[in-house]
């Protein structure tokens, strides 16, 4: 593991954990479980060890172990106990906290080792939606609450979007199914988190579709093209940061004069900026999706 130094406030083992800072004082408190520094204010101040205990200590308690019992653990004690519990619990848990771990010290053995154990038993989809999708929603708050630095969210995006682009690799020989369907995928200007469109693509492929991946940041006025070479179009949008919500209806009705002139053309939209958009009115040929899950099972 890199030696690297980081230390957290109690607000950032609560956000890294899940664990209510009142509890974790308990812990401290009533059962001796952290040793936190403590600066000149008396303000509290955890190591990077003491936020991998605390990881450790959460899994054995989410996993049935009363917290009397893990504080009569040893130190050496706990992790073992935790790869015990580990080889028979749900894996997804511990698979989480351990791509956790990589992140904050930019640990790629460590990600690639927990990849390894999860795909002898989990195809890559189930993967994504049961480990990294759960962790990157999770990073993206943690992001926003300052708990991490965007090179911490670059690092486990950039490692996930790998994973995705070797399994594209694989299928992409796969011929498309003769139904003519083309489903063009693509960000609109500004936006750059492609991860989950990616995935899209992947799914897409997986299943026999004819896939056209453009990626991010794509001015509309160049997918205008796009219909002198296919017939039957189905447009694929992530709007994760942008179009900034009051812009998201013009958006689409600028996109539904500008791209949808076939009658066959279709539109699918996702994201957790839709979300935030009251009432909006949709034609027939244009569709909104909560997850990626369920756009994919339209297909």
């Amino acid at each position: 593991m890199n030696n690297i130094q980081v230390n957290f406030s109690i607000k950032d083992l609560e956000n890294l954990t899940g664990i209510k800072a009142h509890t974790i004082r308990i812990w401290e408190k009533r059962y001796n479980l952290l040793s936190p520094n403590r600066t000149d204010t008396n303000i509290r101040n955890y190591n990077l060890a003491s936020f991998q205990k605390l990881l450790n200590i959460s899994f054995l308690n989410n996993n049935g172990l009363k917290i009397s019992k893990i504080a009569e653990l040893g130190e050496e004690e706990i992790p073992i106990k935790v790869r015990e519990i580990a080889s028979r619990a749900k894996v997804e848990d511990h698979a989480i906290n351990a791509l956790k771990m990589a992140m904050i010290n930019f640990d790629q053995v460590l990600f690639y080792n927990t990849y390894k154990n999860l795909i002898e038993t989990k195809t890559f989809s189930d993967i994504f939606y049961s480990v990294f999708l759960p962790l990157l929603n999770e990073i993206g708050l943690l992001w926003q609450t300052d708990t991490i630095t965007p090179a911490h969210e670059h690092f486990l995006s950039v490692h996930i979007k790998q994973k995705i682009l070797l399994n594209i690799e694989r299928i992409q020989t796969l011929e498309p199914k003769p139904n003519g369907r083309t489903c063009i995928l693509f960000l609109p200007d500004h936006e750059i988190h492609d991860i989950g469109l990616l995935f899209i693509n992947y799914q897409l492929r997986s299943k026999g579709y004819h896939t056209i991946f453009l990626g991010e940041s794509m001015p509309m006025e160049s997918l205008t093209d796009l219909h002198e070479f296919f017939e039957d179009i189905t447009f694929i949008s992530y709007f994760t940061v942008y179009p900034e919500v009051e812009k998201i209806p013009e958006y689409i009705e600028d996109f539904s004069k500008t791209l949808m002139i076939k009658d066959s053309t279709r539109f699918m939209l996702l994201g957790p900026k839709l979300a935030e958009v009251k009432d909006l009115k949709l034609p027939s040929n244009i569709k909104t999706f909560d997850s990626i899950e369920k756009l994919v099972k339209t297909f």
